[in-house]
Order: structure tokens, then C-alpha cells, then sequence
């Protein structure tokens, strides 16, 4: 991305959209009573009570009533049925992961196969994006955190702490391929879960080779163990990557997602909070909830300037219901340079 004079400038800047992840799938309820629902209406009234808040992505999981992360597609029908039906026009983004909790104690936290997760482009009603990690990873959730973020809750648990650290991300070449392909078939956005520059360029090449016509929206996912680090170095790094027309969001963890939101209001990119990302106030005196994280980051954009988009205007911004034709239309509305055309060796001129 260019940063050129004016960048800064909030009447420069697109109206930021905020993504909320209100389900924690790594916490159970006694974690956080007050914050994590339970029941299916509960679930549904989270996302109500966020889009009010201001946030205009639902990142989705689903809870079964025993308090774990369910992995059963027929609930996540039915939590985003009851989100259609409450706040229409809400994106709802379901997290591609399904739900990675452990089974039972003492196991690895994983994702679900690769056929169960393609089913993911199957659900009714139709989300707007699915999440996509690419390239396999390990995705160790706990390798930032310290000893204060986890103090009380159920992943100071020996067990439950090894099954979040050894937690990998399977994201072959062949499964994402067809999984772009599927969820653009039923008219689902990918949203692309990006780790770092080398899975990015690795989203260019898809795009260059016409298996990826879908628009560049992504989020930076800054929590280590396995993704960079929050720090700006990387974060500058990845922006210097990052095409004109892509959409960014910015997600880290614990304690660094305020810090790591304030510049993203403050660059014009975009933003993600919940307790999926955090559960403290920043002197951890307190948890704080995902509607309370969103009224933060409402009243900060504001002191910069910067409106926060409604849904209509989310919408517009995602590109969300956009497909591209071929890899040049793709290259093109991405921000990416054109793919290069073979070039003829020059004729020898005679002399004379």
C-alpha cells in the first residue's frame, strides 16, 4: 500500500469497518459468564448487540450448550438463520476453522478433514466469507500470551494450554484451490487469513494463474506461534506487500489489539476485536466484553476523524457479492502489476 501525502487524512480514508469475534471458541463460559453465550439465543443476541455497537462483521462460531465449540454444521445453520433474521444486513464471516477446540481434555486442538470443512461452501443460509488460512502452519495461540493473560481462566489448565500450543493449520495448495473454487461457486467471498508476506504472495500467484478471481480482502494476523509478531516492523513489511486495492484488517491478541487497532484507525485500514482476540482491559484489572471492546474503538475512530462504515457501507468496502472474470480482471481490480507477456527477441537490423 501507498502511503502518499494526505494518507492520514481521515477525509482520505475509506470509513472503518469493525469486525467483532464475540464467541471465543478457546474459552469456556466460566471464563468469562458475563460475556460468552451459551444457549442459541444468547448467540444470536451477541450479534445483535454487537452490530448495534457499531461493528459490521460477524466473525462466526458456535457453542454447544455443554459450552464447547461445536463442530456440527446443522448449528451453525442455525446461528446464522437467527443472525439473518435479527440483523440482515450484517456480514457474517464464518470462521473457516469451524470450531479447532479439543474434543476432550488432554487432545491436540485441530481443525476438522478437508471434506468436512469444504462443506463450509454449503451452508444455508449463505454466509458472505469464509475464513481461509493459506499454506500449512502451526497456529499456536498461546505462544504470545504470558502468564497474567491466561491467570484464572481455563487455559492456565496444563492440559488445555498443550492443546492450543500444538495446534497446526492444514492449508495445502490443492485443498485451498478448491475450496476458493467451491465457495465462489455458491457466491461466498473468501477472506483470506494471512500469516505473513510469503502467504500473500502465494494469494498473488494463485491470482496470476486464474484459479483465484475473487477480491484481495484479508486480515494480518499478528499472534505468533506460526504468524509475525504485532510489532511494526512486521506490520510495515506486510503494508510495502500489499497491493492499492486489497482491504486490510489488522487481528493480534491479548493486550496488543488496542495498541495494534489504534494504527490501523490511524492508517485507514481495518479493525478486529472480541474475546476471541482479548479479554482484558489494558491494566487487566478487569475483563472487558466484545460490546465493550467495539464502544472503545468507536470512540477512538471518532476522536481521529474517522466515521465508522453501517452496513450498506461495509458491504461496499468488502466488495462483498464480487467475482472476477480471469486473472487479468483479478490482477487489475486487486492492484497487482498486469502478468508479464512473452517477449520477442528483436529483429537484427542490417547495417547500411
Amino acid at each position: 500500500m501507498n502511503f502518499i501525502d494526505g494518507s492520514l487524512f481521515p477525509e482520505n480514508q475509506e470509513k472503518l469497518v469493525i469486525t467483532c469475534a464475540p464467541y471465543g471458541p478457546e474459552w469456556m463460559p466460566a471464563d468469562f459468564p458475563e460475556d460468552i453465550p451459551l444457549t442459541m439465543e444468547e448467540q444470536v443476541q451477541k450479534a445483535v448487540d454487537c452490530y448495534n455497537a457499531g461493528a459490521t462483521v460477524l466473525h462466526l462460531h458456535v457453542r454447544e450448550l455443554d459450552g464447547k465449540g461445536s463442530k456440527r454444521l446443522s448449528k451453525f445453520n442455525e446461528l446464522i438463520a437467527g443472525v439473518r433474521a435479527r440483523v440482515p444486513d450484517m456480514i457474517i464471516q464464518v470462521g473457516g476453522s469451524i470450531s479447532f477446540a479439543p474434543e476432550s481434555e488432554g487432545e491436540v486442538a485441530k481443525w476438522l478433514s478437508d471434506d468436512t470443512r469444504h462443506m463450509l461452501a454449503e451452508l444455508e443460509p449463505t454466509p458472505d466469507q469464509v475464513t481461509i488460512a493459506i499454506n500449512s502452519n502451526q497456529m499456536n495461540v498461546v505462544e504470545q500470551m504470558c502468564a497474567a493473560d491466561i491467570a484464572g481462566t481455563s487455559l492456565a489448565e496444563p492440559a488445555n494450554y498443550r492443546a492450543y500450543r500444538e495446534m497446526t493449520i492444514p492449508a495445502g495448495p490443492e485443498w485451498v484451490e478448491e475450496h476458493i473454487r467451491r465457495l465462489s461457486a455458491n457466491g461466498i467471498q473468501t477472506h483470506f487469513q494471512l500469516a505473513g508476506v510469503s502467504q500473500l504472495e502465494t494469494v498473488e500467484r494463485m491470482m496470476r494463474r486464474g484459479v483465484c478471481n475473487v477480491p484481495l480482502i484479508m486480515t494480518w494476523v499478528a499472534i505468533g506461534g506460526g504468524f509475525e509478531a504485532p510489532n511494526i516492523y512486521n506490520l510495515a513489511n506486510f503494508l510495502r506487500a500489499t497491493p492499492d486495492g486489497a482491504v486490510l484488517t489488522l487481528e493480534t491478541s491479548m493486550l496488543n489489539v488496542l495498541p495494534l487497532n489504534m494504527m490501523a484507525i490511524a492508517m485507514g485500514l481495518h479493525v478486529r476485536c472480541g474475546i476471541e482476540d482479548n479479554i482484558w482491559t489494558q491494566d487487566r484489572k478487569a475483563r472487558m466484553g466484545s460490546v465493550q471492546q467495539i464502544e472503545q474503538l468507536v470512540r477512538i475512530s471518532r476522536e481521529f476523524g474517522r466515521e465508522v462504515a453501517d452496513a450498506n457501507e461495509a458491504r461496499r468496502i468488502y466488495r462483498i457479492g464480487t467475482f472476477y472474470r480471469n486473472a487479468d480482471e483479478t490482477l487489475a481490480a486487486n492492484g497487482f502489476a498486469p502478468n508479464r507477456k512473452p517477449v520477442g527477441r528483436a529483429q537484427l537490423r542490417a547495417a547500411g
